[in-house]
């Protein structure tokens, strides 16, 4: 005679098996929620299966994959947090269960089209965070047990980890794309100068908001930025090609730098709202002997020249990029002595976590010499980032004013 507790026990033993397969970790992303899928449907026996996740604004659920309403994915079916069944299930981070599907009950045209009768969603958590939702639906009447829930809520800890892993590549093959294609792959060549760069990303995720950019304007005079969003990940480096872009658009109409400031500073405040960020705008003349420099919260150059030691410039910082405090910004008029050179850079070059910004200062200085563009960049980046574990990006821009 067969133990029924013992045969509830090997059945359950064997959808857990199912489903935390060790052989699973061995496929792709998008063939893994596949695969987490067909066994779900298999092991609940229902007809319908998807996944939908959180989108990178944090406020749609996207239908990424599905089995039975393979038609959602096709049209890229978008749902609001807290409308409809899914949305319910992201809103309130629980498990629900409809034994009775009316129309009134979700958004999704598939779904009604269907006919769907009986549904069990469950969260997709990481941490305390939402980031999706596991669903499944039957075209009879189911009362889903508690084991069902067990199981699906198993399902959804595995596909949220696949999902998470899927995002990251995403996100960083997005971004580095991104990144590439506006950090300039070559400097451009300016008559009367010498330049040289560097930008290593941080630790966190290879990723990150920074930038530097040279161009010359219509009237000859060459401007140079280095800025800093705020934040890491595609995010940032989506913000920090807006922002590149706008300030471009901006030089060209403006004669001074802390012109083109302001009105980057009443874009994003217009438009990136909730973003912030550091910028240094530079506007070398034409003759390369008077640099014109504004600080939006962003840290002080340094200039070098063989009888000018390094010093960081006295140039006043204004408030950060996109604060919404209005405030007269200032542009500062420099010499470019003949053979000097201008370091522009990120806070990542010089920050330590654990000790005053002083001391980065001093070390920054300790490292810059009189040389070529490409020779200080060198130098610098030996001294202050090679043995640094650095958690920020670096950008680094050096601009050497040849003598004539």
């Amino acid at each position: 005679m067969i133990d029924a507790g013992s045969t509830g026990s090997d059945e359950r033993l064997r959808r857990i098996e199912a489903v935390t397969d060790a052989a699973l970790s061995r496929l792709g992303v998008e063939d893994l929620l596949d695969e987490l899928l067909d066994r779900v449907r298999d092991l609940l026996q229902v007809d319908t299966a998807a996944i939908m996740l959180m989108d990178q604004g944090g406020r749609q659920l996207v239908t990424t994959a599905a089995k039975g309403i393979e038609e959602e994915v096709d049209e890229g079916f978008r749902l609001n947090i807290g409308q409809g069944f899914n949305g319910r299930v992201a809103k309130e981070q629980q498990p629900i269960v409809l034994e009775d599907v009316t129309p009134n009950d979700v958004v999704s045209r598939v779904l009604i089209e269907k006919g769907i009768r009986s549904l069990l969603g469950v969260p997709m958590l990481a941490g305390d965070r939402v980031v999706g939702v596991l669903h499944i639906g039957t075209l009879t009447p189911r009362r889903f047990t508690a084991d069902d829930v067990q199981l699906l809520r198993l399902v959804a800890d595995r596909a949220t980890l696949a999902s998470q892993t899927r995002m990251g590549n995403i996100d960083r093959t997005a971004a580095l794309a991104l990144q590439r294609s506006l950090l300039p792959s070559q400097l451009p060549g300016v008559a009367g100068v010498e330049l040289a760069a560097r930008y290593r990303p941080g630790q966190h995720n290879g990723i990150g908001g920074d930038w530097y950019d040279v161009f010359t304007l219509p009237s000859g005079w060459l401007g140079v930025v280095v800025g800093d969003v705020s934040g890491h990940g595609l995010p940032a480096a989506v913000v920090m090609g807006r922002l590149r872009s706008a300030l471009r658009a901006y030089t060209l109409e403006c004669d001074d730098p802390d012109d083109a400031l302001t009105r980057l500073d009443r874009k994003i405040h217009h438009f990136e709202t909730g973003n912030l960020a550091t910028a240094l705008y530079a506007m070398i003349s034409p003759d390369r002997s008077e640099i014109r420099i504004s600080l939006a919260g962003h840290l002080p150059p340094v200039l070098v020249g063989p009888e000018h030691p390094a010093e960081l410039l006295a140039v006043p910082v204004d408030p950060p990029l996109g604060t919404g405090r209005p405030q007269r910004r200032r542009t500062t008029a420099v010499a470019f002595p003949s053979d000097g050179v201008l370091v522009c850079y990120t806070d990542g070059l010089i920050e330590r976590r654990g000790e005053p910004i002083d001391a980065g200062f001093e070390r920054l200085l300790a490292a810059t010499r009189p040389g070529t563009a490409e020779t200080v960049c060198t130098a610098i980046m030996s001294a202050l980032g090679s043995n640094h574990q650095a958690a920020d990006d670096i950008a680094l821009l050096t601009i050497h004013r040849r003598t004539a």
